[in-house]
């Protein structure tokens, strides 16, 4: 009684009824690419780009920091980049930097007394007294040709940093106007040795419109014949 493969020879053998059966190997066969599993391939792809560019993720709902930003990260809409840019990474709105059971700060970017600004809902009465703030800022970039989404070093933002816009705490500077540039600021509240115990769960706000021009039907055509083509095709 023998059971295996021949690999190189794309062939596979077993004994079935006590007869030897011999039949092509899967891993010989054409993957099947409809374009619902293009699709979902490619924003898995995507998701997993990111997650190698961002820095310092807090996610604490789920077993790892890795399955808790995949569970948020593929939500966002599907980008169809080609075989050859298989590592590019696109700065888009939602972006997940952080999962927790803190309340979240709704974020949008606009002007505070004709400056740009990042403005929140937070009040700084409502920050507790363990809590800190967390600003993470993304940047798209372009690198040999392709894009990438760079995660820049998370900074720790104080409420002495932040101005009043009607009762909640805003974040100015020019910075702020950058299209190309996107932020999340997150509420952690730690333990006295500096240890996360929760923290907000927050995305990425951003007036980048970069990522657009990957999700359209042409685009999607074209990665997938980069990739040999869909398998549903006429």
């Amino acid at each position: 009684m023998l059971n295996g493969s021949l690999r190189a020879a794309g062939v596979t053998f077993y004994t079935k009824q006590g007869r030897m059966v011999v039949r092509p190997s899967r891993s010989m066969e054409q993957r099947s690419c409809t374009r619902s599993q293009f699709v979902q391939r490619q924003r898995m792809r995507h998701s997993t780009a990111l997650w190698h560019m961002l820095s310092k993720p807090l996610f604490t709902e789920m077993s790892t920091a890795y399955l808790g930003f995949l569970a948020l990260a593929n939500r966002l809409p599907a980008v169809f980049i080609p075989k050859r840019d298989g590592s590019a990474s696109l700065l888009m709105p939602g972006i997940p930097v952080s999962e927790g059971t803190l309340p979240p700060i709704r974020l949008r970017i606009g002007e505070a007394g004709g400056v740009p600004a990042l403005l929140t809902d937070l009040a700084s009465s409502n920050i507790g007294a363990q809590e800190r703030l967390f600003l993470y800022t993304a940047e798209q970039n372009m690198e040999g040709g392709v894009p990438r989404c760079r995660f820049m070093k998370v900074k720790e933002v104080k409420v002495a940093d932040m101005v009043d816009v009607a009762g909640c705490l805003a974040l100015t500077g020019g910075e702020y106007a950058d299209p190309m540039r996107g932020w999340a600021l997150v509420r952690v509240e730690t333990s006295r040795n500096g240890d996360v115990l929760r923290c907000s769960t927050q995305s990425i706000v951003t007036r980048c419109t970069f990522w657009q021009q990957y999700t359209t039907d042409d685009a999607l055509l074209e990665a997938a014949r980069s990739y040999g083509g869909l398998t549903d095709e006429d």
